[in-house]
């Protein structure tokens, strides 16, 4: 295979998603309900994740390919063990634009500075209300607001940039739309609001949880007029405005009411070296394998080339038509990440 980008039509591979655990110090109630995942689950063994080394080697060969932006995802990837070294040899990796990673931001104090040196450039933390009481009965966990603020400012002292998603359920933290708004607006932080989506098949999710882009837009602009702002690039999955008062951008991702399949440029790899095209993805293809069996890179980079040339899943697109969830099992969150 020659030198390029690995394509697939619109949808060129530009963004590789590592999920480096599958644990979290949260349950949370959009992806990991405790009444499902217990306190008995069971983690996947060491020697059954990747190694920095494999991950690394994956990466480089994609990158070498045109894959710009890596994003370090988990479970919550703050819980894996000297995770800068692996940030510190992604950032080595020749043609590498971007390091980012997704996290709930409550190890962030601990780490945010060596995560910067390491050369990680951005995170998106996870907060979906100011409220204690709402926030805590979303984490599972009892995690006040303050742990993930203390986090982020963290972040910031740092030199990280910061994003803040919010992920919004109706009948849950609707009421919270506007509070976040009103909290993040004179900020250098930029709050995007995503639709309630069916990720996994645990979270009980309907179309009547979902609060559309458009309600969120009309909330906001009424108090807080908005206009529109450029994407950034092709694909990009939010839809940003900016406050006219200020300038300061937000974004509102609309997996559900306004899919993005066509122009979807992301591939996911899980922890233990699953190679998912879709976060809809019923399974992924053991790249774990390809990588312990001796393959050269030539032979890796063909491997992910006949996955991607292949590549028809459009599950958002789709979405009304699927009824039987029987028939549609599909990866949890907490394997694969955002």
């Amino acid at each position: 295979m020659t030198k390029g980008m690995i394509d697939n039509f619109s949808r060129p591979l530009k963004d590789l998603r590592i999920s480096v655990t599958d644990r979290c110090n949260f349950r949370c109630r959009y992806c990991m309900p405790a009444e499902i995942f217990d306190k008995y689950i069971k983690f996947l063994p060491k020697n059954e994740i990747l190694t920095f080394e494999e991950i690394t080697r994956f990466a480089a060969v994609l990158a070498n390919r045109g894959v710009k932006k890596l994003r370090i995802t988990g479970g919550e990837p703050l819980m894996r063990q000297n995770l800068s070294t692996l940030i510190a040899m992604l950032h080595a990796i020749e043609g590498v634009d971007d390091i980012a990673m997704t996290t709930n931001g409550v190890f962030l104090p601990k780490y945010a500075e060596e995560l910067k040196q390491a050369g990680l450039k951005r995170v998106t933390i996870s907060l979906d209300s100011l409220d204690d009481d709402t926030f805590m009965a979303i984490n599972d966990r009892g995690v006040g607001v303050h742990k993930v603020l203390e986090g982020i400012e963290a972040a910031h002292q740092a030199g990280l940039n910061v994003k803040i998603n919010m992920v919004v359920k109706r009948g849950m933290n609707e009421k919270d739309i506007l509070p976040m708004a009103r909290f993040f607006k004179d900020t250098s932080v930029i709050l995007r609001y995503i639709e309630y989506m069916d990720v996994g098949n645990s979270n009980g999710w309907t179309l009547d949880h979902v609060i559309s882009k458009h309600e969120i837009f009309d909330m906001i602009n009424k108090e807080f007029p908005l206009e529109p702002v450029a994407p950034n690039y092709v694909g990009e999955v939010a839809d940003r405005f900016k406050f006219k008062e200020n300038g300061q951008e937000i974004g509102i991702i609309s997996s559900v009411t306004d899919a993005f399949c066509a122009s979807c440029s992301r591939a996911r790899l899980s922890a233990d070296g699953k190679l998912v095209t879709c976060l809809f993805s019923s399974g992924g293809h053991d790249v774990r394998e390809v990588l312990r069996s001796g393959a050269t890179d030539e032979e890796i980079a063909a491997f992910v080339k006949r996955i991607w040339e292949k590549r028809d899943d459009r599950y958002s697109e789709e979405r009304l038509k699927h009824t039987d969830k029987k028939q549609l099992k599909k990866i949890e969150m907490s394997q694969i990440g955002g």
